[in-house]
């Protein structure tokens, strides 16, 4: 949190401090006069278990004070909103390698169920796309705020076949962003570019369009895994995909297994969609300070303790 006005907070508070004192001193007369006429036993005897109500009477009253001289000092709280204008395209590879079992149940399936997570994860209002790769790239849904529309989209993700078109992926998202905005590509991927135009140089070129690349590895190195059907190891090129994203201003994640993939993806959609911003506080504080004073003048003035 931070503070507007401090000069206004440091006034608040002393004159905070001097009406609490203000408050005692009162009170501690209005008791010594109450003695001064009165039996001394038995007015012990009857204001001791009444001073605690007293007490939690003063209490609310200053919490309340408290809070709406707080309110003139214009309270800042960090918060995390969503992007107005907040554009995703979830890039999937779905080449034949993204049938491999190294990740449960199939990189292929882990990647589907992190997708379907990361539109969970997006604020209302946001766009969201979804272009399918492996030879060639497929737009299965232009960027929308109808989810249902995406998560349809993501049913209809063709099964794993073929190679890996990572370059055209990237051109088609981009092709399908607003020339404006905060606009992201999500690209996953197992694998290494065989089709198509080259990533490297076409992450260049969106980076120059200001549009951000996240880049998701699913897989790992050395598996031991073969993209099904050939003698191709089915390894990924992580140092591509590095520069995929730092060309974007963006960054590279792997995932080995299913968990990280869907905490990747749910990082992500908090990492960009969602964006932090200065909230003035001053109407919650004044609105709590006013509820409370009131409550307080009020309870005072039925139980004949107020002022």
């Amino acid at each position: 949190m931070s503070i507007a006005h401090p000069g206004t907070l440091a006034v608040a508070l002393a004159v905070a401090a001097g009406f609490a004192w203000l408050y005692r001193a009162f009170s501690r007369r209005r008791e010594a006069a109450a003695l001064t006429y009165s039996n001394l036993a038995f007015a012990l005897g009857t204001m001791r278990p009444a001073r605690w109500p007293a007490r939690a009477l003063f209490v609310t009253f200053a919490l309340g004070t408290a809070a709406l001289l707080a309110a003139l000092a214009g309270p800042r709280f960090d918060a995390r909103v969503p992007a107005k204008d907040g554009v995703v395209t979830i890039c999937i590879d779905t080449s034949g390698s993204m049938r491999s079992q190294d990740v449960e149940p199939t990189r292929w399936d882990a990647a589907v169920a992190a997708a379907h997570a990361f539109v969970d994860s997006v604020p209302d209002g946001t766009r969201v796309g979804v272009v399918s790769f492996s030879t060639g790239a497929l737009s299965l849904q232009t960027p929308t705020d109808d989810f249902d529309a995406v998560r349809q989209a993501l049913d209809r993700l063709p099964p794993p076949d073929g190679g890996t078109a990572i370059g055209d992926a990237l051109s088609l998202a981009a092709q399908e962003m607003p020339a404006t905005g905060k606009r992201f590509i999500v690209l996953l991927t197992d694998g290494v570019n065989n089709r198509g135009s080259d990533p490297i140089e076409a992450s260049q070129q969106i980076g120059k369009r200001g549009i951000t690349i996240e880049t998701v590895g699913v897989g790992t190195n050395g598996s031991g895994q073969f993209i099904p059907g050939t003698n191709e190891l089915a390894d990924l090129d992580a140092g591509a995909l590095r520069t995929v994203a730092q060309n974007a201003h963006g960054t590279y994640v792997q995932a080995a297994d299913a968990e990280t993939l869907r905490t990747a993806f749910r990082n992500i959609a908090f990492g960009t969609v969602w964006e932090k911003k200065h909230v003035d506080g001053s109407f919650p504080f004044a609105f709590f300070g006013g509820i409370v004073l009131l409550g307080a003048i009020l309870t005072g003035l039925a139980a004949g303790r107020f002022p």
